[in-house]
C-alpha cells in the first residue's frame, strides 16, 4: 500500500466538502494511480539522463 488511509481521511475532513468516508476500492485505485505516476516520473528522469526523480518529472 502506497497511500495512507488516515492521511486521506484528514485531507477529506480539511476540504470542508463533508465527504469523510472512503471505500476499500478507492484506496486500491488510488495506489494504482500513484504507482503509475511514480513510474512515469522515473521514466522522464531516465530520458533526461538523471538518476534522481524530481518534482518537475511529475
Amino acid at each position: 500500500m502506497l497511500t495512507v488511509r488516515t492521511q486521506i481521511k484528514d485531507i477529506l475532513k480539511e476540504s470542508g466538502l463533508k465527504v469523510e468516508n472512503i471505500s476499500g476500492d478507492f484506496i486500491e485505485k488510488l495506489d494504482e494511480k500513484v504507482k503509475q505516476l511514480i513510474l512515469d516520473a522515473a521514466n522522464r528522469a531516465k530520458e533526461n539522463g538523471r538518476r534522481t526523480v524530481m518534482g518537475k518529472d511529475i
